[in-house]
Protein backbone atom coordinates (compact mmCIF):
# COMPACT_ATOMS: atom_id res chain seq x y z
CA UNK A 1 0.00 0.00 0.00
CA UNK A 2 1.07 3.12 -0.71
CA UNK A 3 1.98 5.80 1.86
CA UNK A 4 -0.68 8.65 2.43
CA UNK A 5 1.90 10.69 2.44
CA UNK A 6 2.86 10.05 -0.90
CA UNK A 7 -0.49 10.03 -2.10
CA UNK A 8 -1.15 13.69 -0.74
CA UNK A 9 2.33 14.44 -2.04
CA UNK A 10 1.18 13.21 -5.59
CA UNK A 11 -2.43 15.21 -5.37
CA UNK A 12 -0.86 18.79 -4.64
CA UNK A 13 1.35 18.02 -7.71
CA UNK A 14 -1.83 16.98 -9.77
CA UNK A 15 -3.45 20.28 -8.67
CA UNK A 16 -0.65 22.28 -9.71
CA UNK A 17 -0.59 20.62 -13.28
CA UNK A 18 -4.37 21.08 -13.36
CA UNK A 19 -4.17 24.73 -12.82
CA UNK A 20 -1.08 25.37 -15.10
CA UNK A 21 -2.96 23.34 -18.02
CA UNK A 22 -5.78 26.13 -17.93
CA UNK A 23 -3.45 28.45 -17.83
CA UNK A 24 -1.51 26.93 -21.15
CA UNK A 25 -5.02 26.38 -22.60
CA UNK A 26 -6.37 29.84 -22.05
CA UNK A 27 -3.04 31.47 -23.63
CA UNK A 28 -3.04 28.75 -26.51
CA UNK A 29 -7.00 29.32 -26.84
CA UNK A 30 -6.50 33.07 -27.25
CA UNK A 31 -9.02 33.77 -23.73
CA UNK A 32 -6.23 35.86 -22.35
CA UNK A 33 -4.53 39.37 -22.77
CA UNK A 34 -1.26 40.30 -20.97
CA UNK A 35 -1.61 42.34 -18.04
CA UNK A 36 -5.42 41.71 -17.69
CA UNK A 37 -7.19 40.15 -15.23
CA UNK A 38 -10.72 40.06 -16.33
CA UNK A 39 -11.09 42.70 -18.88
CA UNK A 40 -9.31 44.96 -16.56
CA UNK A 41 -5.50 45.90 -16.12
CA UNK A 42 -4.02 44.74 -13.23
CA UNK A 43 -1.81 46.01 -11.07
CA UNK A 44 1.32 44.26 -8.77
CA UNK A 45 -0.98 43.73 -5.74
CA UNK A 46 -3.32 41.72 -7.64
CA UNK A 47 -0.24 39.74 -9.18
CA UNK A 48 1.54 38.71 -5.82
CA UNK A 49 -2.20 37.63 -4.83
CA UNK A 50 -2.12 35.68 -8.00
CA UNK A 51 1.39 34.20 -7.20
CA UNK A 52 0.59 33.41 -3.93
CA UNK A 53 -2.22 31.36 -4.99
CA UNK A 54 -0.45 29.44 -7.22
CA UNK A 55 2.45 28.49 -5.15
CA UNK A 56 0.62 27.22 -2.55
CA UNK A 57 0.02 24.28 -4.37
CA UNK A 58 3.92 22.93 -4.66
CA UNK A 59 3.91 24.41 -0.77
CA UNK A 60 1.79 22.28 0.18
CA UNK A 61 3.58 19.23 -2.00
CA UNK A 62 6.42 20.10 -0.04
CA UNK A 63 5.09 20.90 3.74
CA UNK A 64 3.17 16.81 3.13
CA UNK A 65 6.29 15.60 2.83
CA UNK A 66 8.45 17.54 5.88
CA UNK A 67 6.03 18.36 8.20
CA UNK A 68 4.70 15.99 11.01
CA UNK A 69 1.41 13.76 10.03
CA UNK A 70 -0.87 15.16 12.64
CA UNK A 71 -0.15 19.15 11.30
CA UNK A 72 0.26 18.35 7.63
CA UNK A 73 -2.98 16.10 8.23
CA UNK A 74 -5.16 19.24 9.84
CA UNK A 75 -3.18 21.40 6.62
CA UNK A 76 -4.11 19.53 4.08
CA UNK A 77 -7.23 19.12 5.08
CA UNK A 78 -7.96 23.38 5.61
CA UNK A 79 -6.53 23.99 2.34
CA UNK A 80 -7.93 21.34 0.36
CA UNK A 81 -11.09 23.01 1.34
CA UNK A 82 -10.44 26.24 1.10
CA UNK A 83 -9.01 25.71 -2.51
CA UNK A 84 -12.25 23.61 -2.82
CA UNK A 85 -14.82 26.41 -2.03
CA UNK A 86 -12.43 29.04 -3.70
CA UNK A 87 -13.14 26.75 -7.46
CA UNK A 88 -16.66 26.51 -6.85
CA UNK A 89 -17.41 30.34 -6.24
CA UNK A 90 -14.85 30.80 -9.15
CA UNK A 91 -16.62 28.29 -11.63
CA UNK A 92 -19.60 30.26 -12.88
CA UNK A 93 -17.14 33.09 -13.94
CA UNK A 94 -15.50 31.09 -16.62
CA UNK A 95 -17.19 30.79 -19.99
CA UNK A 96 -14.69 28.66 -21.64
CA UNK A 97 -15.73 24.91 -21.16
CA UNK A 98 -12.22 23.38 -21.10
CA UNK A 99 -11.91 26.49 -17.83
CA UNK A 100 -15.21 24.77 -16.37
CA UNK A 101 -14.09 21.05 -16.57
CA UNK A 102 -10.08 22.01 -15.36
CA UNK A 103 -11.93 23.06 -12.21
CA UNK A 104 -14.11 20.59 -11.73
CA UNK A 105 -11.28 18.19 -12.00
CA UNK A 106 -9.36 20.42 -9.54
CA UNK A 107 -12.13 20.39 -7.11
CA UNK A 108 -12.21 16.43 -7.66
CA UNK A 109 -8.56 16.53 -6.26
CA UNK A 110 -9.31 18.70 -3.61
CA UNK A 111 -12.15 15.82 -2.26
CA UNK A 112 -9.64 13.27 -2.51
CA UNK A 113 -7.02 15.35 -0.75
CA UNK A 114 -9.35 15.86 2.15
CA UNK A 115 -10.87 12.21 2.09
CA UNK A 116 -6.90 11.27 2.21
CA UNK A 117 -5.85 13.39 4.96
CA UNK A 118 -9.07 13.05 6.99
CA UNK A 119 -8.64 9.20 6.90
CA UNK A 120 -5.10 9.29 7.31
CA UNK A 121 -4.16 7.88 10.60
Amino acid sequence: MIDTQIILFGLWVALMLVFLLGDVLRIFAGDFKPGEIMGEKANSAQWLVIAVMMVLPILMAILTLILDQPFSRMLSMIMASLWFLFNLVGLPTYKANYDRLLLVVGMFINILTFWYAFNWI
